[in-house]
């Protein structure tokens, strides 16, 4: 299967803009390349007062790790390719405008670059590396002294790095020029539609967040450039359908295009491409971006060593106490935060004291077409003048069959199943689990001395126990591909039956008693447990004496995860992974993606928000639901509507809290870094979510010193270089 790949931030595209503008002579004069290679501006912040005689960086003034920087027009132009048509386009600026802006933002970038080199080698980086000047020049040294200015410019910008930061960068590269490659070569492939039916990408079935995403971080040292030549290109794939001749054509028509752009020199090997100075020169940005990214971390790390244990208590209590008077007689405002809660937005406290507020998961299993239409067609029964049919209802809800709704995980453009051991309900036929990489690739790679050579690939998906076999039969066609699935139809008892088997099959990742009680001990709640639809709604009275209905009478069955009977659960851990709590949320979600027809709940953050007041949902589902949440977290009920079955399951109830100060229990040392460090419980996201408020603040407000400090004195433009590209 291939995951969608992420590309490096490079302006490649610009090459073939670049390329293809090479004729143009508003672009050109008649040296291309002498003119390219003029200077449009040129940076240096030595002049500052910090390098001054007394100021941090005096030391740093007339050594060669800080001196001029030229920015080259060739830079300008291909900036211009890659951004000034949004913002002629777009932000009205005229071509003048555009080009000036572009060249005060390449020239902040080198102000930030050269403040970044002079910080970090006076106060050593965020992991306590530190660095010299003799370090520094020995290192420029290594190039050689016939390397170009760019190899040595990539060599003294190496030196701030990490041997993973040098080789992340690096695979970014790789990966973009893959990528462009990649472009030209798919016009070349002739069979670019293979001879397979794929389901459209828009009926694929919702994928859980997080599946198949590759990290942000990830890097790996065996990925190579393919250029139709290499025997060995690592990790990188080959697009379906390609050969060697229409590789080595795509490979030459991106050399052309460097050539076309002044990208290349004369005389440059283009065999070893990694050995050119145009790969140098996208290396030292890379190099660049990855140095103010560390120059960032330098500045968070500062700004929250002093965000300790008592600041946190503090904030938290603070926070605790202002909700609840926030919220004493504020219902409107109290369901509009507890409806937008998240990672980094908390409610602690109900509204007024009322704790029957929560939320549910609501997997529908839903009438088939043809029974909504007969639904349609039946007249009122048991004398309810409003139209309710709930007997006749009552027979085609023995009818409904519900179906595993991932077939199209198979049969789309991706096939994201894999043969492995899971749940399978007794069945030896089921064997097919999904997303392989987020459970597999999720981990570093390390070599036998303990180097990462593979960095953690894919991100693990949250809340989603990955166990759960798809529940049908696969066919394939000759060519070993999937032809079509079958899936099995379930009633509502074998839907049932199927959730609690995985409950229980849970029970292998995580030390809870993850069964469900249908007895007499939930909360004193009277339960039901059917065996068969036979007698259900048979005979009995939907009334009460006033001729109101009783909707009670709806509920199908009811239960709860024992492990959380008698108020055990703990919403501290919701969402930390091997819980109790995160597993059995994790099952019922994955039950979700399986089976429930009601897509808008997937991918919710908890399911739906339930008040225990009169609310818009249809009435026997909103009876349901407020039982639901009463019983509290990990139970459900069974109930069905005009649109079918609803298995409906309390993911959070203030129920569980109503005899604590707060929903929340903040422990330091859960937090990230922490004595007991619990990825994910409330403590080690509420924390993040202090530390990025105090972050964001104080990384923005010294990255905005850097430029009033340094920007307007530490440069030089040179107009007439390019003012032929302001009469475009």
């Amino acid at each position: 299967m291939n995951a969608k790949k992420k590309t490096a931030a490079i302006a490649l595209a610009a090459v073939f803009a670049c390329g293809a503008l090479a004729g143009c002579d508003a672009l050109t004069v008649h040296n291309l390349t002498v003119d390219y290679n003029r200077t449009a501006a040129t940076v240096n912040i030595t002049e500052g007062k910090d390098f001054a005689e007394g100021g941090q960086f005096a030391s740093l003034k007339g050594t060669d790790v800080i001196g001029d920087s030229s920015i080259l027009k060739r830079e300008l132009v291909l900036s211009f390719l890659s951004n000034g048509t949004n913002l002629v386009q777009y932000y009205g600026m005229t071509v003048e405008q555009a080009f000036d802006y572009l060249l005060d933002s390449l020239i902040q970038r080198e102000v930030n670059v050269q403040y970044a080199k002079a910080y970090l080698m006076t106060y050593g980086d965020a992991d306590g590396h530190t660095y010299s000047t003799g370090g520094y020049d020995t290192a420029v040294g290594n190039a050689g002294a016939e390397a170009s200015e760019a190899k040595k410019e990539a060599a003294g910008l190496a030196y701030f790095l990490t041997e993973d930061e040098k080789e992340k960068a690096l695979y970014d590269l790789r990966v973009a020029i893959n990528d462009a490659i990649d472009n030209q070569e798919e016009g070349l492939i002739k069979a670019v539609e293979d001879d397979h039916d794929h389901t459209a990408d828009s009926d694929v079935r919702t994928l859980p967040t997080g599946a198949e995403t590759v990290k942000d971080d990830y890097f790996d040292v065996d990925y190579r450039i393919y250029t139709g030549k290499e025997l060995n290109v690592g990790s990188y794939e080959k697009l379906d359908g390609s050969t060697v001749a229409t590789r080595k054509a795509a490979y030459n028509l991106f050399i052309t295009n460097l050539y076309s752009g002044d990208q290349l020199e004369k005389g440059e090997d283009t065999t070893k491409l990694e050995e050119t100075n145009y790969f140098a020169r996208q290396l030292v940005s890379q190099y660049k971006s990855t140095l103010l990214t560390k120059l960032n971390d330098k500045f968070e790390k500062e700004a929250v060593e002093g965000l300790d244990e008592d600041w946190a208590k503090e904030l938290y209590g603070k926070a605790v106490e202002t909700q609840k008077a926030e919220f004493a007689d504020d219902q409107s405002g109290f369901e509009e935060a507890f409806n937008a809660i998240s990672d980094t937005s908390f409610v602690f406290t109900p509204y007024g004291g009322q704790y029957n507020y929560g939320y549910v998961l609501n997997i529908l299993l839903p009438f088939s077409t043809l029974q909504t239409e007969e639904l349609s067609s039946f007249t009122n029964d048991l004398g309810d003048a409003k139209g309710a049919k709930y007997a006749a209802r009552a027979r085609l809800l023995e009818k409904v069959k519900a179906t595993d709704q991932r077939g199209t995980w198979f049969t789309g453009h991706e096939n994201y199943s894999y043969e492995a051991e899971g749940y399978t309900g007794d069945d030896e036929n089921r064997s097919y689990l999904f997303f392989e990489n987020s459970f597999t690739k999720s981990d570093d790679v390390k070599d036998t001395e303990g180097k990462v050579t593979q960095s953690a690939q894919y991100e693990k998906i949250k809340n989603y126990l990955g166990k759960y076999s798809y529940n049908g039969t696969v066919d394939f066609d000759d060519d070993g591909d999937v032809e079509k699935t079958d899936p099995n139809p379930i009633t509502i008892n074998g839907f049932l039956d199927e959730m609690k088997g995985y409950m229980k099959f849970a029970d292998a990742f995580t030390d809870a008693d993850l069964e469900f009680t249908t007895s007499g001990t939930v909360n004193d709640i009277k339960l039901f447990s059917h065996d068969t639809l036979t007698n259900y709604f048979t005979n009995e009275d939907f009334y009460q004496t006033d001729g109101k209905v009783d909707y009670s009478k709806f509920i199908y069955e009811v239960g709860k995860v024992k492990a959380f009977v008698g108020g055990k659960f703990d919403p501290n851990k919701m969402f930390a992974a091997g819980s109790p709590e995160n597993t059995a949320f994790s099952v019922i979600n994955e039950l979700s993606f399986a089976y429930n027809t009601d897509t808008a709940g997937l991918n919710s953050y908890l399911g739906y928000m339930i008040s225990p007041y009169k609310t818009s949902y249809m009435k026997e589902f909103e009876y349901a639901a407020q039982l639901a949440v009463r019983l509290g977290a990990g139970g459900y009920t069974v109930v069905p509507t005009d649109y079918g079955w609803h298995i409906i399951y309390c993911t959070f109830s203030f129920v569980d809290v109503k005899d604590k100060d707060a929903a929340f229990d903040f422990d330091f040392a859960e937090t990230k870094g922490g004595a007991s460090e619990v990825e994910n419980s409330f403590s080690y996201l509420y924390f993040e979510q202090l530390k990025s408020q105090v972050v964001d603040s104080v990384v923005s407000g010294r990255q905005s010193d850097i430029l009033v400090e340094y920007s307007d004195d530490s440069a030089t433009k040179h107009a007439e270089v390019y003012k032929d590209l302001l009469r475009l």
